[in-house]
């Protein structure tokens, strides 16, 4: 069967994750330059307490009897620096100017001292031991001194590095994922999603998205399946110790004015995709344990966009697309409404550039898998879903495909039998035909075709629900049918060259069937495995676009004597009688499983019925 791909991966973010300075700032170098002025001082005293731990300074020791008021721009070392063959060389630099480059230098070997080393599992094992005294260390002197940060924020840093230096663990999953789990690094890990200083949480966020990445261990030596097999333990252990919680909690407490908590709310966003990618099961368990979904449909109202609104909007549509529960929570917190709202601000512009565009898509994708509940439907009317999307067709913007879309999946089935009507009331049988004829404007020819190909299976699915769903002998069955009459049925016409274009794509699709058949049976039997998979192809190859028009042109055949001649006649031109479009209803038909045909419709019969019915109306034209 012809199914859309509904979900997209992200564009990742190009924002700067914050992280603690590289280099000392101004006041730094100034404070640095008093200490070392001053180190003289207090040295024959003893260590002096009050300095920071970590301070970096210079002590010059003066050169006995060594002159250097002539050496060249006042270079302190012009004649300290000596090469082996006694010839003299400076940097051109005074003693001010190669202090200030020592503690530049200085500052950046803290940040480089700590060379990679190669991953195994003694390496991994001291990494895990560091981590855990810097978590140590800085909980104790948090402890200790609750109300002066100065005591432990040099822990506090060293804990920054710590959990930094776990990231190489994600490129060899198999020795480090399980040792991870079992010293218990995990769950301190787990445990800083608690903690007070938010870049350290963010710092944990981060490590979780890559540790949980797909892709992890991707280039590494690593065989896949056992990287897969380490990935399971973790993610298993992660949930066990309530990661999805812990996670949802910190996204009220991320403030997306700053960039840093902008990217923590990426990273979040990112460790749900990457979990529920692993297991789907897992939604409907962050749907009913958490805020998530509340988050998510406010997230997605925000005016201002950014690359998490669009993540929101994805994530939404991820939750949404297998499971009833999670759509029938939806429902619950007045999500078609909000969802509704946010795409109405393409009701008359287009996105401005391809973020937004996919924030539009991934709404439109939600809101689809969101219609496959009953429930729903009747949200969706409530809220004047159709007739925002009917707004949405005529505007003819980007937004026109998805809402024809979506109209498909709000109009099919026995509960959308409502909807239907409200479509006809609201006069939609007028844009729908328009958009089928393909009569666009002048600055809509350019893109027409690609248009008619994506848009021409919704709304044949929205003509084929229109059939099925309008109550007999009511005035919108009875205009759907004028629709097909008027113009010497000029509909009925565009409905057999849409046939005849299915029907050359199913025989191309049938022949390569056929010699692949050959191949199987000259080595063997066809298994069963075989014929449903050829079945499929045959459909996304034509066979559903075939079998949709042909049960459309049935019905306007039984319904309308006239459209009924008019049809033999134009199938009598290229030598095919009503019997071709027997054989493809008959096999819709022996395809159509009777437990899973939707319930009866608004004419009071089962789809499958209904097939039963149009058969024999046609084998009487026989």
């Amino acid at each position: 069967m012809d199914v859309d791909k509904l979900f997209k991966v992200p564009k990742l973010p190009t924002g700067v994750k914050r992280k603690l300075p590289d280099n000392p700032t101004p006041e730094m170098l100034k404070k640095m330059r008093l200490d070392a002025h001053g180190q003289a001082d207090s040295d024959h005293d003893g260590h002096d307490a009050t300095l920071p731990n970590r301070r970096a300074t210079v002590e010059d020791e003066p050169e006995e009897d060594q002159d250097t008021s002539f050496a060249p721009g006042g270079d302190a070392d012009y004649f300290a620096e000596e090469d082996e063959e006694g010839r003299f060389y400076g940097g051109g630099l005074t003693s001010q100017q190669k202090e200030i480059l020592s503690i530049f230098e200085k500052a950046e070997g803290e940040g480089i001292q700590d060379e990679p080393e190669e991953v195994t599992l003694p390496s991994i094992r001291r990494t895990l031991t560091r981590f855990e005294r810097a978590v140590n260390k800085n909980q104790d002197q948090r402890s200790k001194y609750p109300d002066d940060p100065t005591k432990f924020i040099d822990s506090e840093a060293d804990l920054d590095s710590a959990i930094k230096s776990l990231l190489p663990l994600a490129q060899s999953p198999v020795l480090a994922y399980p040792e991870i789990v079992r010293t218990g690094a995990l769950a301190l890990l787990i445990g800083l999603l608690s903690h007070e200083n938010v870049d350290i949480v963010i710092d944990a966020v981060e490590l979780f998205n890559e540790l949980t990445d797909e892709d992890v261990g991707s280039e590494g030596e690593d065989d896949a399946e056992e990287a897969q097999a380490a990935l399971k333990v973790l993610i298993e252990a992660l949930v066990e110790h309530s990661i999805l919680e812990l996670l949802v909690d910190n996204l009220s407490r991320l403030n997306e004015a700053e960039e840093s908590d902008r990217q923590g709310v990426f990273h979040i966003i990112g460790v749900f995709e990457n979990v529920l990618g692993f297991n789907p099961d897992l939604s409907e368990n962050l749907v009913a344990q958490t805020k998530i979904m509340n988050w998510l449909l406010e997230r997605i109202l925000w005016k201002a966009h950014d690359e998490n609104r669009c993540y929101a909007a994805e994530l939404l549509s991820i939750l949404l697309q297998n499971s009833s529960a999670n759509r029938e929570e939806l429902g619950k917190k007045d999500g078609v409404e909000n969802m509704l709202r946010a795409l109405s601000q393409f009701r008359r512009r287009d996105p401005v550039d391809a973020d937004e565009a996919e924030f539009m898509e991934n709404l439109f994708d939600a809101l689809c898998s969101a219609l496959s509940d009953p429930g729903v439907k009747s949200l969706f009317l409530a809220s004047e879903g159709v007739d925002l999307m009917l707004l949405m067709m005529k505007e003819k913007l980007q937004s026109k495909s998805r809402s024809i879309k979506v109209l498909d999946y709000a109009m099919s089935g026995p509960a959308g039998s409502e909807v239907c009507s409200t479509f006809v009331e609201a006069l939609g049988l007028k844009t729908l035909f328009s958009a089928f004829m393909g009569k666009v404007s002048k600055k809509q020819k350019r893109n027409a075709g690609t248009q008619a190909t994506e848009d021409t299976s919704h709304i044949l699915g929205i003509i084929s629900s229109l059939f099925t769903n309008l109550p007999s002998d009511s005035s919108g069955r009875i205009r759907l049918l004028a629709k097909f009459v008027e113009n010497e049925y000029e509909k009925v016409d565009k409905l057999l060259e849409i046939r005849e274009h299915a029907s050359n794509r199913l025989k191309q699709v049938d022949t390569e069937i056929e010699a692949e058949k050959k191949d199987l049976l000259a080595d063997g039997a066809v298994e069963p495995e075989h014929e449903d998979l050829w079945y499929l192809r045959r459909l996304d190859g034509g066979l559903f676009t075939l079998q949709t028009v042909d049960y459309i042109l049935t019905w306007i055949a039984m319904e309308d004597d006239g459209a009924r001649a008019h049809l033999a006649k134009m199938l009598e031109r290229k030598n095919l009688k009503l019997e071709i479009i027997k054989q493809t209803l008959q096999m819709y038909h022996d395809n159509v499983n009777a437990d899973d045909s939707g319930g009866k419709s608004a004419i009071g019969m089962p789809q499958k019925e209904i097939l039963e019915h149009l058969i024999a109306f046609l084998q009487e034209c026989s």
